[in-house]
């Protein structure tokens, strides 16, 4: 397609930080962006909350300051796709308002009436036998223990804000409400719908609303929103937005997806079984599976892609890049120091040439990046964060490579559950393939944290596999975005996604860095086994 038949969509990738607007070709080539970050309200008790005023407003700001570059005419940007932080809740009425705060995917003050919910005589690992049967049947999955889910979300306004909960018109996922305000349609996705554990996806081609488990957590049917297909076209941008952002009246929205869904679709890994990892604020290891398969054990579970008639494995860590901004924000440049004139530099730039600086292992310095708990492979919301083996002779630079790789070792932990959930199928599927054989032997890595060459080469040596860095992996939310509005507006089809995506490096493992690697991530696992009574004793 000529330069000037190309047409583009407005890509809205609207993270925890804050949301990142861009102008991207159907093609996945991203012309212009802006970023605009918003505040996160943490309080003691599991609350994380977010002003979704905020978001809408940031994401206009963002949104105008890329249309108004003039990187491209207004009248060939053809659609609009939003793709948000999965697992929040935000609670509006009729007109579409919002009666509080969003509650976002961190908070956990829900875990009490989960708990409620898990509550029986006969339970495994703190499920209740006969009810978890009863949703992975259906759904694949189940509430988590965390309280993280929305469902979870929805229990605790039920129970100690009933007065939202009956004013509540519709419960929505942060990426429904940024279709709500974009076009003032009510409406869910088959993938972002998914977390609140009320749908059936036996048939992944008629995923529908499961009565039994809506009337088992005892939550009102009609507060949950209509379902769509993630390529469905939702309708048109409402005249004032349009108005306001200065695009076309006709500007068609399409459904989009969550980030993880997104950035699945835009990593370039679409076949089954092409992995890719994912390092943001949280982390994610996933790839497109055939089939629907739960491993309750390490929480992990086939959930619905992005891709109608398709599955993802679904899990995410909570910590990644997010040590990196805590260690940022509250202890190299805490707030009061910011009174002070000078703006904080690019740090992460010089974490990376910091890091570069330190032998692989950090003189066998180990850091867990629990700050917030975990929920895979293990689901555990007591567990924290810590740095393990330090002495006087180490060094700041010391921890901050600690950091980088102690993220590497739980993506570690992750992956080793990802390849055993795929092993079987890819056997059946690959001739000549047997158990010993390495299942997936190079992952594609995006996100901001993918940026980083030096963290690039530290995933490849703890993983021990190759990885392949997604060119500008920053935009992979956003370009999945655009690619599902591309394929949802007929632009492009699935299997056109490969050579969309450019690969600008890959990094090889290096088999000096084996031994030492091997053995901190046994210290690692070692660490959890020792710790993990001692945190639920802190945090419970």
């Amino acid at each position: 397609m000529s330069d000037s038949q190309m047409k583009y969509i407005l890509a809205i990738d609207h993270g925890t930080g804050g949301p990142k607007s861009a102008i991207v070709s159907t093609e996945g080539e991203v012309l212009e962006w802006a970023f605009q970050e918003v505040p996160l309200h943490v309080s003691k008790g599991g609350s994380v909350e977010q002003d979704p005023d905020d978001w809408w407003k940031a994401i206009k700001n963002t949104c105008k300051k890329v249309i108004d570059s003039g990187k491209v005419s207004v009248d060939d940007i053809i659609g609009v796709s939003n793709t948000s932080q999965w697992s929040g809740t935000v609670a509006v009425d009729k007109d579409g308002n919002h009666l509080r705060n969003s509650i976002i995917w961190m908070d956990t003050r829900g875990v009490k009436y989960i708990e409620k919910f898990y509550k029986s005589l006969i339970q495994v690992s703190g499920y209740a036998l006969t009810k978890v049967l009863k949703w992975i049947k259906r759904t694949g999955g189940g509430p988590s223990q965390s309280g993280k889910d929305p469902i979870a979300h929805i229990l605790w306004i039920k129970n100690e804000l009933p007065e939202i909960y009956n004013k509540t018109f519709k419960f929505l996922e942060p990426q429904d409400f940024i279709n709500l305000k974009l076009t003032g349609k009510f409406a869910a996705s088959y993938g972002s719908i998914h977390l609140y554990w009320v749908t059936d996806i036996r048939d992944i081609n008629k995923i529908k609303y499961s009565k039994k488990l809506i009337k088992g957590l005892k939550v009102d049917p009609e507060k949950l929103p209509d379902l769509k297909s993630s390529i469905e076209i939702l309708g048109t941008l409402k005249s004032s937005v349009a108005d306001e952002l200065g695009l076309n009246r006709d500007t068609k929205v399409v459904m989009g997806a969550p980030d993880v869904l997104s950035a699945t679709i835009g990593s370039g890994a679409v076949r089954n079984y092409e992995a890719h990892i994912y390092i943001g604020t949280s982390d994610w290891l996933t790839c497109h599976v055939p089939y629907k398969k739960t491993d309750i054990a390490h929480n992990m579970a086939s959930v619905p892609s992005a891709i109608p008639g398709r599955y993802i494995i679904g899990n995410e860590q909570e910590i990644a890049g997010g040590a990196l901004t805590f260690l940022r924000d509250k202890i190299l440049y805490h707030k009061d120091d910011l009174l002070r004139e000078e703006a904080v530099p690019d740090v992460y730039k010089i974490f990376d040439r910091i890091v570069e600086t330190i032998p692989p292992g950090s003189n066998n310095l180990i850091f867990t990046p629990w700050l917030i708990g975990e929920r895979t492979p293990i689901e555990n919301h007591t567990i924290r964060g810590g740095l393990y083996n330090i002495s006087l002779e180490m060094s700041r630079e010391h921890i901050i490579r600690a950091i980088f790789e102690g993220v590497a070792y739980n993506i570690k932990w992750l992956f080793m559950y990802i390849e055993k959930f795929i092993q079987k199928w890819k056997m059946k599927e690959t001739p000549g393939m047997i158990k010993n054989d390495i299942i997936i032997p190079e992952l594609n890595i995006i996100g901001g944290g993918a940026q980083s060459n030096i963290w690039c080469q530290i995933f490849a040596d703890v993983l021990d596999r190759n990885i392949k860095q997604v060119r500008d992996p920053i935009q992979a939310n956003a370009r999945g975005a655009a690619f599902i509005a591309s394929v949802g507006l007929g632009y492009l089809k699935w299997d056109e996604i490969q050579r969309c995506c450019e690969i600008s490096n890959i990094f090889t493992p290096n088999p000096e860095n084996r031994i030492i690697y091997d053995k901190l991530f046994d210290e690692y696992l070692n660490i959890y086994k020792i710790m993990r009574k001692t945190y639920k004793r802190l945090n419970k």
